[in-house]
Formats: C-alpha cells, structure tokens, sequence
C-alpha cells in the first residue's frame, strides 16, 4: 500500500478475513460455547477486500470494517439454499406447488446465484450502513469496493466502481471485473435521466455529443447518442442541448454531473453538484457486478494468482504488463516463502516509477502513478487443493 498523501490518512483501505457460515435455526439462541465446539458445522469462505475512498477515507473505513460482516449475514439467510443441490422454491422446504423443482430448474437457478444475489445484497445494505453513519457524524465522501470471495469451491469477485481484479495463470490471463465509469456505463446513467429529468433540475442535458455544443450549433444537425443508442444519429440542436452534459470528458477525464469519476460505489450520498441542490446519489449504482471462476473446471499451478488492486496501479499498467511481471517474479524467486508479498510491493513500486532492489522501473514510454496504489497477490494453488 502506497499512500499519494492526497489526504492525512490514506484513501485506499483493505480488508481480508475467513468467514464463517452456519444455519441459523429460526427461535435458538446462539450458544457461543457450541460455536467453538462445533466449528466444522461452518461453511468456510476467505474474503479479500480494496475500498478506494474519494472525498475523504471514510467511507472506506467504514466499508472495510462492515462489508464483510453484510456479506457473513447475507450467505446465512441463504444457507439453506447454497447447500442443497438446487436450491428450493421456499427455504422452509414447504411444498406449495408440486411443479416448485420445475420451475427452479426452467430459471436455471444454481447455488452459485444465491452467493451471487447475498453479495449484492450486503453491497447494499452496507451502503445504507454508510450513508447513516455518514450523515450522523455529519461525514461526507464515499468510495469504490472491489471484494473476493473463495467459497465452496469457487471465487467470486464483486465490483463496484474502477479498482480491477485479474487471474494470472500459467498460460492465460482472466479478467474477473470491469470498471465502472460514467463511459462505460453512460446508457444506464442516461436511462436514469430519461426516466426522471427531474433529477437533472433542468441543469444538464442527457444526451451525448462528441464534444460541448456552443450557440453557434443550435439550428444545425450535429452528432447524437441517446440511452437506447449504441450507433450515432443526427438531431437538431435546440438550446436545451446547450446545458452542460450528463457525462462530460472521455477516459480519466469523464465525470458523472461533472462531479466523480466513478458510476458505481458506496457512501456519497450527501454529495451534490456543486451550486446546485442536484444529488449524485440516484446516478451512483452501489450494486457491484460479479463474476465466477470455478476451480473445479481448471488444473491450478503453483504460481497462479489473482491480483487485485486499485486504479492507481492500472492507470500505468496493462493486464499483460502485470501478468508479464508476475510470472518473471514468481520464477526467479521460487524459493523466497514471501515472494507473493513481495511481488505486491514490486507492482507497486513499478506503478511509482521507481526501484525495488534490482527489479523494475519504468521506461520513457510509462507515466507514474501519483494516486494512492493497495495491491492483494493472493496465490491460488492452496485453495485448489481443499
């Protein structure tokens, strides 16, 4: 971890702890005695965590001592599911309709869904732990979450804004999440507005045009996209047009309201454009995407990872610079026993443009990374092996 001290206390924060998962059996206390006792009653999963605070740490803070604790909560409530081999219509295992298991079975509904649904699940509930804290300690900021979850066999990675996940194995490279800006995300940003304008406080216009139209343009047909639009189109410029975009700027540069850089993550939501009463908020999806890698369907080698790390460290680096690096580390330094955490401190110095011993540095072709960089090695090959 790399603090860019644009702040006293560092924005990037982490998290990493086993999670353990029982059945809660509705009107029995919990015996915490019974608890030590009979551990191996617990479904165990290992959770991995990077939070990117902006406005602030502490946002961050908070998700990284609570998202967990949503996650542990959530995959209890669905227990009951994620150990049968199809997961039944009603968790109490009532039969109300005999065709209950066809139906299950039509929607292709698996125990990995559930694990999926209680991890969006908790991302929300901790969004909604998040805003009260923030607003009762009068606080104000939010962050990105980017949270891995070994569980039953397989990993899931949950993404909600720009930080990236990606497996490094011997002969390939997986990407596990995709960022979340207002580019990528402008169709969904735009149908938000479509649906109710009165979020933009007729300050803003929805639609997209290769660059900010001037006076000049009204009157004229100039390039267009709308939310239902992946092509272009014409249309004639109005005055409307002339309020400022939506999503402005492209790359780096593209700002949501002309306020964040991301579209999806925790917390912000007292965050207002600046001089108006227009709320961030209803843009700002807290709902991560999640994707699935299934040990069972791969043969893991010694020196498969997964890197996760926030967006100052891929702001400088490719996926396959990354994975070049890990795989030249990890050979020639087979018998360090703490080479993964080494290779972490590595990736982040290349980042910084500067040395580590006799490893990398940046070329002339490579900008430096100034924003703070977290960075999780987590070697894969233990897990396989369970």
């Amino acid at each position: 971890v790399i603090n860019a001290e644009k702040s006293e206390f560092n924005e990037d924060q982490a998290a990493c702890c086993q999670i353990s998962i029982r059945r809660k059996e509705p009107g029995l206390e919990e015996d915490e005695e019974w608890l030590i006792l009979c551990s191996t009653q617990f479904l165990t999963g290992y959770y991995w965590a990077l939070f990117d605070g902006h406005g602030g740490p502490d946002a961050a803070i908070i998700a990284s001592n609570y998202l967990h604790y949503c996650i542990k909560q959530k995959l209890e409530e669905v227990v009951g599911g994620i150990t049968e081999a199809r997961p039944p219509m009603h968790l109490s295992g009532r039969c109300i309709c005999d065709s209950d298991p066809q139906f299950v079975e039509e929607k292709h509904i698996h125990a990995e869904d559930l694990v999926v649904g209680a991890l969006e699940n908790a991302f929300q509930e901790c969004d909604e732990v998040i805003g009260q804290e923030m607003e009762a300690t009068r606080q104000t900021g939010g962050c990105t979450a980017l949270a891995a979850l070994y569980f039953q066999g397989k990993l899931y990675v949950a993404n909600a804004g720009d930080s990236r996940a990606i497996l490094v194995l011997e002969d390939s490279v997986v990407p596990m999440s995709c960022e979340f800006t207002p580019e990528t995300e402008r169709q969904r940003i735009q149908h938000l507005a479509f649906l109710f304008p009165k979020l933009l406080d007729g300050e803003f216009t929805r639609f997209e045009f290769p660059r900010r139209l001037k006076g000049d343009d009204v009157g004229q047909k100039v390039l267009y996209r709308d939310y239902f639009m992946e092509g272009w189109g014409y249309k004639t410029v109005d005055k409307a047009d002339l309020k400022y975009p939506l999503v402005h700027g492209q790359g780096k540069q593209a700002r949501l309201l002309g306020t964040l850089a991301v579209s999806r993550g925790l917390g912000d939501h007292q965050l207002k454009v600046i001089d108006t009463n227009i709320e961030v908020k209803p843009f700002l999806s807290c709902i991560p995407k999640v994707n699935i890698f299934d040990f069972a369907l791969h043969d893991i080698k010694e020196d498969d990872v997964l890197i996760m790390a926030t967006d100052g460290l891929w702001d400088v680096l490719c996926n396959k610079e990354v994975a070049h690096m890990v795989r030249s580390f990890l050979a020639e330094n087979r018998m360090d026993p703490h080479r993964f955490s080494e290779l972490a401190k590595c990736l982040v110095c290349r980042a910084r443009g500067k040395k580590r011993g006799h490893q990398w540095m940046l070329d002339d072709s490579h900008e430096a990374s100034y924003d703070d960089i977290s960075v999780f090695v987590i070697p894969l090959h233990n897990r396989a092996e369970e």
